[in-house]
């Protein structure tokens, strides 16, 4: 498979493209994103591109591939809903159209949220931009739409976010979330049950899928999403 990352640099992303690059069968993965990564693998290449909105001027470099995992987001704390909407919803949007027309056949799977609002008529800012965000993509001409929606994530690896507040937050949750994780398995992925379950979606046939937390954790195991 020939895999694309969009936010490798986040704490999600960081925990896909290490099972990515782990992955037997994956034999290419692209990370697409502003900056470029330190990392370097025989798998590995870097598509590096300022301002994703414009990313039309890159499509010879996005065709071929089998699936796109599209990890990037932000917290919508501090800011205003039109800034929001515009990373959230716009940006997601752009990209998923373009590789939509170049990649009918490719899987697209979307990090969304817990708790994201599919009705778009909430309460919650986030939420509700999210389900639209949500509700869009499932629209798009692709193979399979997979929307994951994880709730409290646990990082290995050494993996960790570029949020400094939730940086020291795992640092001192981390302990409680490993013994919380083995006594209720299902309510809490870590990285790598995010980036497992990614890959056996590709692997599957296709259709429009909501995956909740604990649906994460099933899918990573190889049951069906």
């Amino acid at each position: 498979m020939k895999i694309l990352i969009f936010g490798a640099t986040g704490m999600v992303g960081q925990g896909v493209l290490h099972v990515c690059l782990a992955a037997p069968d994956v034999s290419q993965v692209m990370t697409v994103g502003r900056l470029p990564l330190e990392q370097t693998h025989p798998k590995l290449q870097q598509l590096v591109q300022p301002d994703l909105m414009t990313l039309d001027a890159r499509e010879g470099e996005l065709q071929g591939f089998d699936a796109c995992f599209f990890c990037l987001g932000v917290s919508s704390a501090g800011m205003s809903e039109d800034a929001y909407r515009r990373i959230t919803y716009e940006l997601t949007l752009n990209v998923a159209g373009i590789l939509a027309r170049l990649n009918p056949e490719m899987t697209f799977v979307y990090v969304s949220g817990g708790g994201t609002d599919s009705s778009e008529q909430g309460r919650s800012m986030w939420a509700r931009i999210k389900g639209k965000t949500e509700n869009e993509l499932q629209k798009l001409p692709f193979r399979g739409v997979y929307l994951f929606r994880p709730g409290v994530i646990q990082p290995l690896h050494g993996i960790k976010s570029k949020t400094p507040a939730y940086r020291r937050l795992y640092t001192v949750a981390n302990p409680l979330l490993s013994l919380i994780r083995r006594l209720l398995p299902d309510s809490i992925v870590t990285t790598d049950d995010i980036g497992q379950a990614m890959l056996n979606a590709v692997r599957q046939t296709g259709g429009r899928v909501v995956v909740e937390a604990k649906d994460i954790v099933r899918l990573a195991r190889g049951m069906q999403g």
